[in-house]
């Protein structure tokens, strides 16, 4: 497992890490604890020291699952655990130009919820805590941030962050360039690459951590998907990909299938999708959601693998998609 240095706060993390969503039980389809808790064993055993969860995942689940996991490790093991705070009385996704932060993330609700995942994890403080979701209307406010600073110095956390949203990533971007986050999460890959130039490459210029998440396009990128492929009640994929979204998108990995097996025939779809992300130099830690040994061992693979050349990036420029699969259908 290859190494990077996680922004300002100098810590070393794996550059993959470990997606928690899906242990979650509520948004993946069907999961077995048991068998997710292995899952984070032999993750953290092959070298993965990064674990990203949020307090939506289950409604606190699977924070609960990775707090059992650190109490069956040894004490030596240093495991840093990203989680989020969802919006007070939503999910985590707002109107783009709401400006009433304090229907969202007041002051008292920040320390709740912080409390409630130091529980849930069984910690005594929160490595990154995040704020899961933003939007430009909020940028004019500094109370969020002056209340989790106090979190920081009274030992509750120790760094804190955005998740960006999907559709307007860049509305974090001022606040990474003026110095007030210690990390950014947000997407990249093959299809949405304009983050890298909107958000990451802020985050290297001014050592914020860049944590990368949904490399493989919520699983379409792996090439496994068919016009067939149905995703079980309760999977959030049946809306991200429903109407005529999943045709649409299997054009498009088809396209990318017929370059690589003329490129880089080596290499499986999840490697190409995977080294993408990991091969942009602003790239902190990349996330993937892992249900089981067998997604694990799939994963690991490219952490043994030479990054992508500059010739080869530039290449997979053409396959770029800005789109928005949770309001338009696609064509």
């Amino acid at each position: 497992m290859r190494y990077r240095t996680f922004g300002r706060l100098g810590w070393q993390v794996s550059e993959l890490g470990f997606g928690a969503w899906a242990i979650g039980g509520d948004a993946w389809g069907k999961t077995d604890d048991t068998e997710s808790i292995r899952t984070i064993h032999q993750a953290l055993d092959s070298g993965i020291n990064f674990i990203d969860t949020a307090q939506a995942y289950g409604n606190g689940h699977s924070e609960r699952l990775i707090g059992k996991v650190l109490r069956e490790r040894k004490s030596g093991d240093r495991i840093y655990v990203a989680t989020k705070i969802p919006p007070a009385g939503k999910l985590w996704w707002t109107p783009r130009d709401y400006e009433n932060i304090d229907e969202f993330f007041p002051p008292a609700y920040l320390r709740e919820r912080v409390e409630f995942s130091l529980k849930n994890l069984g910690v005594d403080s929160i490595d990154v805590l995040q704020l899961h979701t933003w939007t430009v209307g909020f940028n004019q406010y500094d109370d969020w941030r002056e209340t989790l600073e106090r979190l920081r110095q009274e030992g509750k956390l120790l760094g804190f962050g955005i998740s960006a949203s999907e559709k307007y990533p860049e509305d974090v971007t001022p606040l990474v360039e003026q110095g007030k986050l210690d990390s950014v999460q947000v997407i990249y890959n093959l299809f949405e690459q304009r983050t890298a130039r909107s958000v990451i490459e802020p985050c290297g210029r001014n050592r914020v951590a860049a944590i990368i998440r949904v490399p493989l396009d919520e699983g379409s990128l792996t090439g496994k998907f068919t016009e067939n492929t149905a995703f079980p009640k309760g999977d959030f994929r049946r809306r991200y990909f429903g109407g005529n979204n999943l045709k649409a998108t299997l054009r498009r990995v088809e396209q990318i299938r017929k370059w690589k097996e003329k490129r880089l025939p080596e290499l499986s779809m999840v490697e190409l999708a995977l080294l993408f992300t990991l091969s942009h130099p602003d790239s902190s830690t990349v996330i993937v959601g892992m249900k089981n040994p067998r997604q694990l061992e799939s994963n690991l693979k490219v952490s043994t693998m030479e990054l992508l050349k500059s010739e080869i990036l530039n290449e997979l420029k053409q396959f770029e998609w800005t789109r928005d699969p949770w309001s338009e259908e696609l064509e």
